[in-house]
């Protein structure tokens, strides 16, 4: 086997420092994060809403940790005109160890890939950072919108694709409203419309706040129908958000990430954006996505062909080869 992988990839010594790294650094996660895969409450739930909390994602020690390094980014990024308003910074990651520990949080991870398959990565990462203050400092305080900006204009379906998914990491306790929670529409994930003016002050009939404690999560569907509110608690609302896709899709910002791929293992690598090639990228070999091969020794069931339950993209006539008239 190992001499079969080596004779594959010799000829690119890029991808021969990747098997080695897979060799010596190894593809592995803790085993117990199986405990956290969707159960079939949580997936009927999350495809009839869109959304999912994880309650306790995180312990203690990685809130405060992970405070520490938003109050971090936002002392250095904040000027005079941040002042008492919103601050969001994205291309996060690489800001921390416990930003890129945070790409395989045990609790939430297998959820995603429940949802989304073995063939994804992180393709967005940003802090939200919300003063008490906001209120009065801005002139908007709801901002109804599906996420991926102009997929929204330009995928032609009803309702169009989910794509992505995001994951918000709660560091602040906005158990109840008023606090800047996240607004959602239950469901609207398969609207392509918001009955609702984009008047920054308005909420369509049926949104709710996400009202959660801190080391909680909130999974959403990019395509539900949410907002952002203001915050009149006393407290500063401080969120971490991780976008993940299919490796596919661009990346939605720098994804400064490249220069910690020779600490990370296999798997990290993957969900960091690493490839054997660009067309590796749609037609991916065992290489370039180490949790498929690690999902078929401890989770068969989530290393099929495709997360929908069919697979179409190879028909077993196609074989994979050089010059052979493939797109």
């Amino acid at each position: 086997m190992i001499r079969a992988v080596i004779g594959r990839t010799r000829s690119d010594p890029r991808s021969i420092d990747r098997f080695l790294t897979i060799v010596l650094l190894g593809a592995e996660l803790n085993r117990d994060c199986l405990d956290h895969k969707l159960s079939q409450d949580e997936r009927a739930f999350f495809l009839a809403n869109g959304y999912l909390v994880v309650p306790d994602a995180l312990t203690a020690s990685q809130v405060n940790r992970l405070i520490a390094v938003v109050d971090r980014i936002d002392t250095r990024e904040r000027n005079a005109d941040h002042q008492g308003k919103l601050l969001s910074v994205s291309n996060v990651i690489h800001e921390d160890d416990a930003m890129v520990d945070l790409v395989t949080q045990a609790t939430v991870l297998p959820k995603v890939w429940d949802i989304l398959g073995w063939n994804i990565y992180l393709y967005h990462s940003h802090i939200d950072v919300t003063p008490s203050e906001n209120a009065d400092r801005q002139n908007w305080s709801v901002a109804w919108h599906q996420d991926s900006m102009r997929v929204n204009d330009e995928i032609e379906s009803n309702p169009r694709p989910r794509l992505s998914l995001k994951v918000g990491y709660y560091l602040t306790d906005v158990s109840e409203a008023h606090h800047g929670n996240t607004l959602i529409l239950p469901g609207s994930h398969l609207q392509n419309e918001l009955d609702c003016p984009q008047d920054g002050r308005s909420n369509p009939t049926g949104a709710e706040p996400v009202c959660v404690t801190p080391g909680s999560a909130l999974i959403i569907d990019r395509r539900i129908w949410h907002s952002r509110s203001a915050n009149t608690s006393g407290m500063t609302r401080k969120v971490i958000w991780y976008g993940y896709s299919y490796r596919w899709m661009r990346p939605k910002d720098a994804m400064t990430v490249t220069h910690l791929y020779p600490k990370l293992d296999a798997i990290q690598r993957q969900l960091l954006g690493d490839k054997t090639s660009a067309n590796g990228m749609y037609d991916p070999t065992e290489e370039d996505v180490p949790l498929r091969s690690w999902l078929r020794e401890h989770d068969p069931s989530a290393a099929t062909g495709s997360p929908h339950g069919h697979a179409e993209a190879r028909p077993p006539a196609m074989v994979r080869g050089r010059n052979s008239g493939r797109n």
